[in-house]
C-alpha cells in the first residue's frame, strides 16, 4: 500500500539534503553525481537523514548530555513514522530533512524496518543507553552495530539504484559493500573516534597482536604507531579488503546506468585504505583521504562513460 508523504516543500527538503552531501561527504557526492540524475535526489534523501542523526549523536556536533542525544533519537524515530503516516512533523531534529526521506521512502518502496536499525545502531554509541558500547570485544559484537550502521545502508539504496537480478539476490553484496565503508571509516578516524572514548576495532583481534587500550592510549598520546599496533592495523585493512572482495559481485547486479557511480565509490573509499598504508598507519595525527586529483581520475572516465550510456 502506498504511504501517504506530509505536505510541505519537497524540494526544499531535497535541496537541504544535497546540500548535506556535498558539504560532508566529498567521496559519496562525486559518486552521487555519476548516477543518472532523476536518481540522485533520493541518495542525498538517504545521506541528509543518516548525517542528521550523526550529528545528534556526535557529541562535538550537538551538545547535548548522552540523555538527550538519546531522547532525540526517540523523537527522530517518531517524526519518522509520522512523516510516513502523512501526520504533520515540526522543524525540530530530523523535521528539515523529513519530506525528502518520507517521499524517497514511498518512491522506492523501502522497508521502513531499515531506518529503525539504523537508529538502533545510533543508540550503541550514546552513553547510558542500554545497548551502549564504548568497545567491542570481537567481530560478532561489532558486526550486530555494523548491521544497522552501514548494511542496512546498501540495502536502502538498492531500490533506488535498481538490480538487473531479483533484489534479493544483490541483497549480501550490497550489505557487504556498506561493511566495507564502515571499516574503512574505523580504520581512517581510529584516533577521532578514541578522542570520544570510542574503539571500534575488536578487542580480541587488537588483542592477538598484543594491543590493549593502554599502548592505544600511549600511541594516541604521543602520535606514534607502536609495531604492535602497526601489525594490527595492518591485519584490519586485510580484513577490510577482504570484504570489498565479498562486495564485488554485486555491482555487475546493478543496472548498468548506475554501475559508474557505485564502481567509484567502490574504488575510492578502498583507496582510502592505499593512503592508510602510505601514511605508515598515522591514524593519530593524519586523516587518510583520497587526494583531489585521483579522485578526478577514477571519476571522469566513469562520468564520460555514463553519459554515453545514457543516450
Amino acid at each position: 500500500m502506498t504511504r501517504r508523504v506530509p505536505s510541505g516543500d519537497l524540494a526544499s527538503a531535497y535541496r537541504r539534503c544535497r546540500r548535506l552531501a556535498a558539504e560532508h561527504g566529498r567521496t559519496y557526492f562525486l559518486a552521487t553525481r555519476l548516477l543518472p540524475a532523476h536518481r540522485r535526489p533520493a541518495v542525498h534523501a538517504l545521506y541528509g537523514f543518516a548525517r542528521t542523526v550523526d550529528d545528534v549523536v556526535d557529541v562535538d556536533c550537538s551538545g547535548r548530555t548522552p540523555m538527550e542525544r538519546a531522547t532525540t533519537l526517540d523523537v527522530v524515530e517518531a517524526q519518522l513514522h509520522d512523516a510516513l503516516a502523512g501526520r504533520p512533523v515540526d522543524g525540530s531534529c530530523a523535521g528539515p530533512v523529513l519530506p525528502a526521506l518520507a517521499d524517497t521512502i514511498d518512491r522506492y518502496a523501502i522497508p521502513v524496518e531499515y531506518f529503525c536499525a539504523f537508529l538502533d545502531s545510533m543508540r550503541m554509541d550514546i552513553p547510558g543507553t542500554p545497548t551502549f558500547h564504548a568497545a567491542y570485544p570481537d567481530m560478532a559484537t561489532l558486526r550486530r552495530y555494523m548491521y544497522g550502521s552501514a548494511e542496512v545502508i546498501g540495502l536502502q539504496m538498492l531500490p533506488i539504484l535498481g538490480t538487473t537480478v531479483p533484489i534479493d539476490e544483490a541483497e549480501p553484496y550490497a550489505a557487504a559493500l556498506g561493511e566495507a565503508f564502515q571499516l574503512t571509516n574505523f580504520l581512517r578516524d581510529f584516533g577521532e573516534d578514541l578522542d570520544r572514548g570510542r574503539v571500534y576495532l575488536p578487542a580480541d583481534e587488537l588483542g592477538a597482536f598484543g594491543v590493549d587500550s593502554e599502548l592505544v592510549q600511549h600511541c594516541r598520546r604521543t602520535g606514534t604507531v607502536d609495531r604492535r599496533l602497526h601489525r594490527a592495523l595492518a591485519h584490519f585493512v586485510a580484513v577490510t579488503r577482504a570484504v570489498y572482495r565479498r562486495a564485488e559481485p554485486g555491482l555487475d547486479m546493478l543496472e548498468p546506468r548506475v554501475r559508474p557511480g557505485i564502481r567509484a565509490a567502490n574504488v575510492l573509499y578502498a583507496e582510502i585504505l592505499d593512503e592508510i598504508e602510505k601514511s605508515g598507519f598515522r591514524v593519530f595525527d593524519q586523516r587518510a583521504t583520497v587526494p583531489r586529483h585521483r579522485r578526478l581520475t577514477v571519476a571522469l572516465p566513469l562520468l564520460a562513460w555514463s553519459l554515453v550510456g545514457s543516450r
